[in-house]
């Protein structure tokens, strides 16, 4: 924001008549790094999108039921991966939308709007992408210990020895937090800083319209 403390020290050096031209500048260019900001939040969530869609493509689902003798998994788990990638197109058509807004807006006041808007999808896209990664972690683990011939003796003595249980939930509960976190820390620091910025151009934005 190093330019726009320049402008506005410019600002208040000047006369009135001088006054209402700076604000605009100080505008355009929260505009221009308002757009900015989206226009990346857009092309990250599409890599984002790409990166699962390659990754599970190097996931051979059908073999794995199969192996387990339980192909009729296969249906619900497509049904599942289908409901998914629609969720996150939806959010990636609500970013491009965001972004196309954005770029036009023409008044401060609605420009505002937009960022507050924009900040809550895409804290809606980082809640549904963890509470995502927690179901599938939670389903992966039942299917495994379920219908895994090769868990069998595991899922055996889980359910005739107590402490043996508490101790097979107990690190697979450590290790589900673990990959949150991880996963948490990664929108922190790539959207999080974004929102941040977003945040910033909003209170520049309030002090003008003010």
């Amino acid at each position: 924001m190093k330019e726009l403390d320049l402008l506005k020290k410019d600002w208040q050096k000047n006369d009135a008549s001088f006054e209402q031209v700076t604000e605009k500048d100080i505008y355009k260019m929260i505009h221009k790094k308002s757009s900015s900001i989206v226009k990346w939040i857009l092309i990250l969530s599409v890599l984002e999108l790409v990166f699962w869609f390659v990754l599970g493509l190097g996931v051979n689902i059908d073999d794995y039921f199969k192996k387990m003798k339980h192909e009729e998994l296969t249906i619900y788990f497509t049904v599942y991966n289908f409901v998914s990638y629609i969720v996150l197109f939806v959010f990636i058509y609500l970013f491009y939308k965001n972004y196309k807004i954005i770029s036009t807006t023409a008044s401060t006041k609605q420009l505002m709007l937009d960022i507050i808007k924009t900040r809550k999808t895409v804290n809606y896209y980082v809640y549904y992408n963890l509470g995502q990664l927690v179901l599938s972690l939670f389903i992966g683990f039942y299917i495994a210990f379920k219908y895994n011939p090769e868990t069998v003796v595991l899922t055996d003595k889980i359910g005739s020895n107590f402490t043996v249980m508490i101790i097979t939930f107990s690190i697979l509960i450590i290790f589900i937090i673990l990959i949150l976190g991880i996963f948490w820390l990664f929108y922190r620091l790539i959207y999080g800083r974004l929102l941040k910025r977003l945040l910033d151009n909003y209170k520049e934005l309030k002090k003008i319209d003010l």
